[in-house]
């Protein structure tokens, strides 16, 4: 198998299952994953919050754990690595007013390298302005800002996944078999 060497973004109130599920499962088919946040280092820790839809108009939200960083954000040098996940959360709508995040996030577009984004990480992915005439899933809150930031937002079912080039994007964590399994086709990776 072609090992990649991911780089994660993280933040406090990233979502439970958008960056535990993606941690887990693309180091268990053999990938090195970073799972970085601004202004923290190895060993310490962001907060998740869990969202579940329990019927409500929107989605609940509740604590969840602590997750704890593998890398250093200060140490990342983005032409060290071969792809890009940024999960959702709350983390995605302050991380997008950090300009180094931000610089990042254009160094792997620009490179055409993968990137996976579910959920709110769309919120990172227009701000970084990297949507232009992409297609791009994202919770339906988000739609908004993936057309004003001039993507074309792509309404799947919320356990879908689309792919747009080097691009892939789910609307939330029910899409996470579709939405690795895309990913997983894009870096190249191989399960025997």
């Amino acid at each position: 198998m072609n090992v990649k060497k991911i780089l994660l973004l993280a933040g406090d109130f990233v979502e439970d299952y958008e960056i535990m599920v993606p941690f887990q499962a693309l180091q268990a088919v053999g990938h090195t994953v970073h799972a970085v946040c601004p202004d923290k280092k190895v060993g310490d820790s962001v907060a998740t919050a869990i969202h579940d839809f329990e019927g409500q108009q929107t989605y609940s939200e509740k604590r969840g754990h602590n997750f704890t960083l593998n890398a250093t954000f200060a140490d990342v040098k983005p032409e060290d690595y071969d792809a890009l996940v940024v999960p959702g959360g709350r983390a995605p709508e302050y991380l997008r007013m950090d300009d180094a995040v931000l610089e990042l996030v254009r160094h792997f577009a620009l490179a055409n390298k993968p990137i996976a984004a579910i959920c709110h990480g769309a919120q990172l992915l227009a701000g970084a302005r990297v949507l232009e005439g992409r297609l791009c899933s994202a919770y339906p809150a988000c739609r908004a800002e993936v057309e004003l930031a001039g993507g074309r937002y792509a309404d799947i079912a919320i356990d879908g996944a689309v792919t747009d080039g080097n691009l892939v994007t789910a609307p939330a964590w029910p899409a996470h078999p579709a939405w690795i399994a895309q990913f997983l086709v894009v870096l190249g990776t191989r399960i025997e």
